[in-house]
């Protein structure tokens, strides 16, 4: 059994980005290889956003 390793700051915003691209609920079903290059890309999107507008 793994120990809890509590998530990265990477792994944060990635959930943040599926939430707020409505895909959250997918992403917990199918994981994230289960989801399609469309979903992928416009996840990466928001990211891109996300870390763009911290600089």
């Amino acid at each position: 059994m793994q120990k809890f390793r509590p998530p990265t700051r990477q792994e944060r915003d990635k959930y943040r980005a599926a939430k707020a691209a409505g895909l959250l609920d997918r992403v917990l079903e199918v994981g994230w290889a289960g989801l399609s290059a469309k979903e992928s890309g416009r996840i990466g999107g928001i990211l891109a956003h996300m870390n763009h507008e911290e600089e």
